[in-house]
């Protein structure tokens, strides 16, 4: 599954590389931004732009309530699969008793 993480551009990290920093839920990381970036115009424009990340490279922009929206999802489901997991491990405590 390919997996698009939100994070919200809060540097340019380097100009020339095409890297800004972005911030995904309190991590930041240097980000490539070939794929989101506009010919000719500086990268400092997409400062505070909220992307979606896939290992590595900015794949999209898109807007941050598209981008809480997905945040709360990708929350949501991890904890479903905590619940599932917890659920998975007290069956199997059960069958083994």
């Amino acid at each position: 599954m390919c997996l698009g993480i939100p994070g919200q551009i809060v540097a340019v990290a380097d100009a020339d590389a095409m890297l800004c920093t972005v911030d995904v839920s309190g991590v930041r990381r240097a980000v490539d931004v070939a794929c989101v970036a506009a010919p000719g115009r500086p990268l400092d424009d997409l400062v505070g732009a909220w992307v979606l990340v896939h290992v590595g490279f900015a794949m999209s922009v898109i807007d941050e309530d598209e981008a809480a929206a997905t945040l709360k999802v990708l929350t949501e489901i991890g904890e479903a699969e905590a619940e599932m997991e917890a659920l998975r491990l007290g069956l199997d405590h059960q069958a083994t008793m």
